[in-house]
């Protein structure tokens, strides 16, 4: 990854790992589940080339940032301070940025335009839209009632549960799982559906190389971070009370793969594609599906997803 920088900065308590290259209008990359600043290479090498300054954190409790151990360090509030103080420390002059989110880097990146319009010029966000909870039942409960209780949301509830099962299979097992099939079930005793013996055979987009600098990094740090995410689920439906009904006034375009397990989560076609999205983002200027794409999209099209990113973001300079 020749010519990108790396340095350690203080935000909202914690010490952060940012990893930077270009000069020009700052983008910042938020990466999502399970995954570090190094998914955002591609786009980091390309749009820095292209008048950018790409700006990519491992998120609180990724990689080389901090890790609180409380799982009540990681709710939407915490992950949101992390980001406007980043803002504020790498765009002290205009204080706003150009923001690409993906999966959970989405989710942070949606929720950041809802409470801090002012610091984002525009957004694309990648796998995951905008979600519209019901005030209802609570989110962990809506996954286990349509899914059952080996869904990897509800499976991920209890704290040290899936780390000591992803333990005993070893990291290496674990990520390069996670990287060829994200897995919406995770049974116990049958994690994603592979025997110890069968061979690993990683996608044509990934290279041995890659896969290992992910499981070197998860091996140092971890999943218990990570996971406090979705162990915070139920807590954000609670905190965000206050939002419902609240729309994201953001200028906005949204990818996602046909093929990405997003995609075919109950309603969410119909909601992306029949004005629900639209409504909820009044200023979402595009939708873009890419056929035969799944989850990781933007290391799966990485030029795709760079000019998409690129052509949107340039009529806002």
């Amino acid at each position: 990854m020749e010519g990108i920088e790396h340095r350690i900065v203080k935000v909202n308590g914690i010490n952060m790992h940012l990893a930077e290259k270009g000069e020009g209008p700052v983008i910042l990359f938020l990466h999502g589940y399970p995954e570090l600043w190094y998914s955002w290479r591609h786009q980091i090498l390309a749009l820095s080339s292209m008048g950018y300054r790409a700006v990519a954190p491992d998120l609180r409790g990724y990689g080389d940032s901090d890790a609180p151990d409380s799982v009540d360090s990681y709710t939407c509030f915490h992950l949101v301070g992390d980001l406007v103080e980043l803002i504020n420390l790498v765009a002290p002059d205009e204080g706003k940025v150009f923001v690409v989110g993906h999966d959970w880097g989405a989710i942070l990146a949606w929720y950041l335009c809802m409470f801090r319009p002012d610091k984002v010029k525009a957004l694309v966000n990648l796998s995951v839209p905008f979600l519209r909870f019901s005030r209802e039942i609570k989110p962990v409960g809506g996954w286990r009632s349509h899914y059952g209780s080996d869904h990897y949301i509800s499976r991920f509830q209890a704290p040290g549960e899936i780390e000591a099962e992803f333990a005993e299979i070893g990291m290496e097992r674990v990520m390069k799982g996670y990287l060829i099939d994200f897995p919406v079930l995770l049974p116990k005793g049958k994690l994603f559906e592979r025997s110890a013996d069968d061979p690993i055979t990683l996608p044509c987009w990934l290279s041995e190389e890659e896969a290992n600098y992910y499981v070197t990094k998860f091996q140092k740090s971890g999943f218990a971070g990570p996971l406090n995410y979705y162990r915070n689920l139920d807590r954000n439906w609670e905190l965000l009370a206050p939002w419902t009904g609240c729309e994201v006034k953001t200028p906005a375009k949204f990818i996602i793969g046909d093929k990405d397990l997003v995609y075919h989560m109950p309603g969410m076609k119909d909601y992306i594609h029949k004005g629900g999205f639209k409504e909820d983002v009044p200023s979402l200027q595009e939708v873009v599906v890419m056929e035969g794409v799944a989850h990781y999209i933007n290391m799966e099209k990485p030029d795709e997803i760079t000019h998409h990113i690129y052509n949107f973001f340039r009529q806002f300079d």
